[in-house]
């Protein structure tokens, strides 16, 4: 059998049980009796339904991604890649052409059959829930705005990727780093004032004891800061959230609008003293350097499989090409990437507990930020007791009770890893 096809078919088996198993143990590890840490912050009534959204949620992962699987192994094994790419050679167009029509009719095709799922996702599970504000226009009109700037956006980025590789020989993978590089970059500074805006409404916060609170606190730690956004959340979910994004002039900091509504000052202060914090401590720069170099690594091996029949014989290609070769080798890069998604999470992690440390030492106000966690929890019917294994292959925020415990102990001077 093709040495190829049987790594990649095993690497999406070992990935499926992986989930399959930390599932499994997430949901015994959910405990009827709520933890101390959390008594009038939850009823028995809430903490009951926070478990059955667990419990829902988790269920509807498993159907989805038993069907993601089992779609991609038929039409893998009947041939579909193959079909496709001849398909697309008999109109005539030249290879870039070619690879940009081949690519989106797959990324379409997965588009539009998992439609009803995410249909299912937001109108019924989270309608259940009681999260659901989006409206049957908002959510299409998203799908169109993405849709759109996948073309306007990903479009001339991957025709650039395919004319390098095409034409620049050994030193493509090279070319392509710097381009792809160059457009994260670029991304990364208009998308706060450009990009995001075409999805919701981002004003600036009004005059008050907030924001007099908010940049006394930027002041205080010697943080720039010209504007704090509010962002219109409750338009598509009733879940708070606050996020820093963006660098130079259009970094921006905002809260969700739901947030604003359930929080006072001091919690709010708190709760952007920890995203300054993940400006303060570099967590935004390691981030980046930490994806260009991870793309830099997989465009170099991409550079060395790509030219192997072998990887195209796996897949019952009668021709080679680089764009088939790209989506060829992301399912053969699954091994490696079940071994970096963990340890991303885990430098994640680590990255928000010293953001948390970064609050709680510079509000001296650890116990509101506790609270203003506690409440999210409860508002967003947070899982309070996951797995270990499963907080591994998940878990970009350390699980709840860790941080609380964090940040009592961050706020003595010392900081929990």
């Amino acid at each position: 059998m093709n040495i190829y096809a049987v790594i990649i078919l095993a690497a999406l088996l070992a990935s499926y049980v992986l989930e399959l198993v930390g599932d499994r143990l997430n949901l015994r590890a959910l405990d009827p009796e709520l933890p101390d840490e959390f008594a009038g912050i939850y009823d028995a009534e809430k903490y009951a339904r926070s478990q059955e959204y667990t419990r829902t949620r988790t269920r509807f992962g498993f159907i989805t991604g038993t069907f993601d699987l089992v779609l991609l192994l038929l039409f893998w094994q009947l041939g579909g890649f193959n079909w496709l790419d001849q398909l697309v050679r008999d109109w005539g167009l030249d290879v870039v052409q070619t690879g940009l029509a081949f690519t989106a009719i797959l990324l379409l095709a997965k588009t539009m059959i998992s439609l009803p799922f995410g249909i299912y996702s937001t109108f019924v599970i989270e309608e259940r829930f009681g999260f659901n504000r989006t409206t049957p226009l908002t959510f299409v009109t998203d799908l169109l705005k993405g849709m759109l700037l996948a073309v306007v956006l990903g479009g001339p980025l991957l025709a650039a990727v395919l004319w390098f590789f095409e034409t620049a020989g050994s030193a493509a993978w090279l070319w392509c780093w710097a381009a792809i590089t160059i457009f994260t970059l670029v991304v990364q500074f208009v998308a706060p004032a450009w990009i995001m805006p075409l999805f919701n409404k981002f004003t600036p916060l009004a005059e008050g004891k907030l924001r007099e609170a908010i940049f006394a606190f930027a002041d205080k730690v010697d943080f720039s800061l010209q504007n704090v956004f509010v962002m219109d959340g409750s338009k598509r979910s009733s879940k708070s959230n606050a996020f820093f994004t963006g660098f130079g002039r259009n970094k921006r900091i905002a809260l969700f609008d739901t947030l604003i509504e359930k929080h006072p000052v001091e919690e709010l202060v708190g709760i952007l003293a920890h995203e300054i914090g993940h400006y303060k401590k570099k967590h935004i720069l390691q981030g980046m350097a930490v994806s260009i170099v991870h793309t830099g690594a997989m465009l170099y091996l991409l550079s060395i499989f790509i030219g192997h029949q072998g990887l195209f014989a796996a897949f019952h290609m009668e021709q080679s090409s680089v764009y088939a070769g790209m989506i060829f080798f992301g399912l053969l890069f699954t091994p490696i990437e079940m071994v970096l998604a963990p340890l991303m999470n885990l430098l994640s992690r680590h990255n928000e507990f010293e953001a948390d440390a970064f609050a709680a030492r510079h509000t001296g106000k650890p116990e509101s930020m506790i609270s203003a966690l506690k409440k999210l929890a409860a508002d967003n019917l947070a899982n309070l007791t996951p797995h270990p294994f499963y907080v591994l292959l998940h878990y970009s925020h350390p699980p709840l009770i860790r941080r609380i415990a964090a940040l009592r102990i961050s706020a003595g001077g010392e900081t929990q890893i």
